[in-house]
């Protein structure tokens, strides 16, 4: 792990996080679930040599955070993005979210439109996506039992990242997977697998502030991958950057085409922002 990463306590327990510091503009992002906040790795030494401040953060129970929480959900990830936010003393952000943390920033932003600048939302399960229910069982199944952690890293490694890998994968995942079998971890991440994201779904039209969902083509996670961040957009009114041949982590498939997508958002965000001021 990270030898600089830092924590904040909050009501249950702390949270661990990166900050690559500087005054440039800030961008908060977390994992998806039963990963950790080094997914973003690649994508915050390009945004950071960019200009931008970029702090990353540990899911409950995930990575170097503590375990035993009494809540998992999207709304409680949410509070996690504001209490960073409180933290550091700053008004706002834009906040990044990867596949569930996607409705975190959503609830987040529909919550808190003033603090919440812009979203990012990478690979997102900003609504519960209709599957069928035999896929249902087979993901329940898949992580019950004893097999649970081994059969969920062997499907992150494989079919998560399709294709070709980013030149770390094989240590990347040991290391995933040495987190995972930690006391307490595993039973997080199942944890965090019971949200349906209905509760953001609710929200995507109420979200007002700009917004960029990126998607990689080859996701294995979505029945469509184009159709559904097209569908996020409508609601939305947000832009699409989709990846080819990209799987569901396009931060770490391909980071200088997703840094450049938002490094130019980011951009769009200051020009409004100075025309609300100027107006």
């Amino acid at each position: 792990m990270n030898s600089e990463t830092q924590f904040l306590e909050i009501p249950g327990g702390r949270i661990a996080y990166d900050d690559t510091g500087g005054s440039g503009p800030l961008v908060i992002a977390a994992p998806g679930m039963g990963d950790t906040r080094g997914s973003y790795r690649y994508l915050s030494l390009f945004l950071k040599k960019a200009g931008l401040r970029v702090v990353t953060f540990d899911l409950r129970g995930i990575g170097e955070s503590s375990v035993d929480w009494d809540d998992y959900s999207d709304a409680a990830v949410a509070s996690d993005y504001l209490s960073l936010l409180d933290h550091l003393g700053l008004p706002s952000a834009i906040f990044i979210g990867n596949s569930k943390t996607a409705s975190s920033v959503v609830i987040a932003a529909t919550d808190n439109p003033n603090r919440v600048s812009g979203l990012v939302l990478l690979a997102p399960f900003a609504r519960e996506v209709p599957i069928k229910w035999w896929q249902r069982l087979l993901f329940s199944v898949m992580l019950s039992g004893p097999w649970g952690r081994i059969t969920w890293v062997s499907y992150y490694k494989k079919k998560l990242y399709p294709g070709n890998k980013p030149k770390d994968h094989e240590e990347y995942v040991d290391a995933l997977a040495k987190n995972l079998a930690q006391p307490g971890r595993f039973r997080a991440f199942k944890e965090q697998a019971k949200d349906s994201h209905s509760e953001s779904g609710t929200r995507l039209d109420k979200v007002s502030q700009l917004g960029l969902i990126i998607m990689g083509t080859a996701d294995p996670d979505f029945p469509d991958p184009k159709k559904e961040a097209d569908a996020l957009a409508k609601h939305m009114k947000a832009d699409v950057l989709l990846v080819d041949d990209s799987g569901h982590y396009p931060q770490a498939y391909n980071p200088d085409k997703v840094s450049s997508a938002i490094i130019d958002f980011v951009k769009q965000v200051s020009t409004k922002k100075a025309e609300v001021i100027g107006s």
